[in-house]
């Protein structure tokens, strides 16, 4: 099999379990999402601005070091991941999430397509195909509907 046709099963594989969006399931997510997302942006943002103290403490661990900021940090790294996990079980991929870009597997003439969305955009308004992701998007037309 060649390499590609590897890609198509793989791809084909992990799609089998996802729950595929209407446009209109998915329009009406969107003020949920701008919440989940907005929480999501503050967390990571306190993340990155704590960085480097951790990552001079990663460095100093083999001697014992710590950081005063390590139960805070975890603190953020879990209300983070548990924000994704909520993102998730509604079927949305998360795809970006410097953008809060995410993507609605969407049933289009009998094969999975995405639906994608970022919380700057007022709508849903962009498709792609699974494999080309968001520089492959295409505005929505008629088909849709």
């Amino acid at each position: 099999m060649s390499v590609g046709g590897e890609r198509f099963k793989v791809v084909n594989e992990e799609l089998n379990n996802v729950r595929v969006f209407t446009l209109g399931e998915a329009r009406g997510l969107l003020p949920k999402l701008r919440k989940l997302l907005g929480r999501l942006s503050a967390e990571r943002e306190v993340l990155i601005s704590m960085r480097d103290e951790v990552k001079r403490a990663r460095e100093k661990s083999e001697f014992g070091g710590g950081t005063p900021v390590g139960s805070s940090y975890l603190t953020h790294l879990m209300a983070f991941s548990e924000i994704v996990q909520e993102i998730e079980s509604l079927g949305v991929l998360v795809k970006d999430f410097g953008t809060g870009l995410v993507d609605f597997p969407h049933e289009l003439h009998g094969r999975i397509v995405y639906l994608c969305w970022k919380p700057d955009e007022d709508e849903i308004g962009w498709w792609h195909e699974v494999d080309t992701g968001f520089a492959g998007r295409h505005p929505l037309g008629e088909d849709f509907e």
